[in-house]
């Protein structure tokens, strides 16, 4: 029975040969783009006609970084007692986890308050925003999002025959709800809300959220990414999953990267309609990437708190820290709730980029709103305060 237009093989075929520098795994995405812009000596990472893109850093080899602040990795994970977990099962790798990765759905699921089959699970969030890219505009049609917004899924969507429709965040950094709902037409395949927002770090009000996604999942599939939610103020109670089980149109994704500290481990899922996660199971089975040890870190990590709760008040602290700095240097930032602080620059992205890894501090560097930003992780405030040393020498 012929349930796609593509078949799994086709799919892939088309998701290697078509993408160019997308062409890899999630993880390795930027990496590549990294390496091609400098090969190439371009200024910016990506090709592109919008007014959104990344500054191509210099050469240099992470062991030299004294704080590697660019890739809003958790710097305390991950938990001891996951570490632990994922250490006791390598002695398991020559079996497939599937016991395990169901034992893990069906945890999730409970936690979700929806049906193990609207689970799905995937090596981190990123594999997911691509995976849905894939399934979604391999016919063409339009993608609605922030501007700016995370790249992933858009530029994925774009590569495979996809359009972007951005909408220029509001004046206090939150979505442009109204103006995104009023664009939504018979082109519109999906709506993309990163929240809280990444580059930005700023966060939609949760209720105003909540309104427009019961509204526009009449007409079309709203995806929210919520891989900073548990970094946010208010945390899950942001989220948007609730409406998952109250059948609306929306698929929700979160991920183990960020506060639970495995990036490396590569583990995240997705929350949607039954007929979604078959949609996208079609092509891709869900769960294929991930390995037993990252599966039992990851379940033991879902089983406590205090992890959790020590990370975000040490990441809240080095926040606050860092806006303490950028107040009294005079640098203009926008509102964050996350793991990172995005600021102006008044100089050339590449030229601040060759400065500060110069200083063996690794970050990234945008072009927006015909402005250049610096968007910097937080660190240890050990790595913050070496930020900031870098950052004084740089703007004397």
């Amino acid at each position: 029975m012929k349930t796609s237009n593509l078949s799994r093989r086709d799919w892939l075929k088309k998701g290697a040969l078509t993408l160019g520098g997308l062409a890899l795994m999630p993880s390795d995405i930027w990496a590549h783009a990294v390496e091609t812009a400098q090969t190439n000596q371009t200024k910016y990472l990506f090709p592109t006609t919008n007014s959104f893109n990344e500054f191509t850093p210099p050469k240099f080899l992470d062991p030299e970084l004294k704080a590697i602040l660019r890739a809003n990795e958790n710097p305390y994970g991950p938990p001891p007692l996951a570490a632990k977990a994922f250490q006791e099962d390598v002695f398991s790798g020559n079996r497939y986890a599937w016991k395990t990765l169901n034992d893990l759905i069906s945890m999730i699921a409970e936690k979700e308050n929806v049906s193990p089959k609207q689970i799905l699970m995937a090596p981190g969030s990123s594999d997911i925003l691509e995976k849905v890219a894939m399934v979604f505009f391999q016919n063409g049609g339009d993608v609605i999002s922030a501007d700016p917004s995370y790249m992933s899924l858009i530029n994925v969507s774009k590569s495979v025959g996809g359009q972007w429709k951005s909408y220029k965040l509001l004046s206090d950094s939150q979505h442009d709800l109204k103006a995104m709902e009023k664009a939504v037409d018979d082109q519109t395949k999906l709506v993309y809300i990163c929240n809280p927002n990444n580059p930005t770090g700023s966060i939609t009000n949760a209720e105003d959220l909540k309104t427009f996604c019961k509204t526009v999942s009449k007409k079309v599939p709203v995806f929210v990414d919520e891989a900073y939610i548990e970094l946010s103020n208010n945390g899950i109670a942001d989220s948007m999953v609730s409406l998952v089980s109250e059948g609306h149109d929306v698929m929700v994704a979160r991920t183990f990267s960020k506060i639970h500290g495995m990036a490396g481990l590569r583990i995240g899922y997705l929350v949607g309609k039954e007929e979604t996660i078959n949609r996208i199971n079609n092509i891709t089975r869900g769960g294929m990437g991930i390995t037993g040890p990252s599966i039992m870190a990851a379940t033991t990590s879902l089983k406590g708190q205090e992890f959790l709760d020590m990370t975000k008040t040490k990441i809240a602290e080095a926040r606050a820290y860092t806006q303490n700095y950028l107040e009294k240097k005079g640098f203009k930032y926008l509102p964050s709730q996350t793991n990172f602080m995005i600021f102006e620059i008044d100089m050339d992205g590449n030229s601040f980029l060759k400065e500060i890894y110069g200083r063996q501090v690794g970050v990234r560097a945008f072009k927006f709103w015909d402005k250049n930003w610096c968007r910097v992780s937080m660190g240890t405030m050990k790595e913050m305060e070496i930020f900031t040393k870098a950052m004084d020498e740089i703007f004397v």
